[in-house]
């Protein structure tokens, strides 16, 4: 009958001490709402100016681009919010 392996016990590394917490910089909390407030605000006024026929200056030449604009402010802001610790 064949003999079992004896298994040897691996020696204790205590656990490594954990760094201090990170911090995020003080500019990326407002930073990540303002883009947010932004985007939001300009997709806002530029609905409320096509459907009233108001016309913007800048707004009314970018037509459609306006969406991509206020969206790019916005995913801006979402990915500032990963960096915050």
């Amino acid at each position: 009958m064949a003999k079992s392996k004896v298994r040897k016990k691996a020696v204790y590394t205590p656990p490594q001490k954990s760094k201090a917490p990170e911090v995020s910089p003080r500019w990326l909390a407002p930073t990540m709402v303002a883009l947010w407030l932004v985007g939001l605000a300009w997709i806002a006024v530029y609905y409320v100016t096509a459907a009233t026929g108001v016309d913007v200056p800048l707004m009314s030449d970018l037509k459609s681009w306006n969406l991509l604009i206020g969206f790019v402010a916005i995913i801006l802001g979402v990915g500032l919010s990963t960096k915050w610790r």
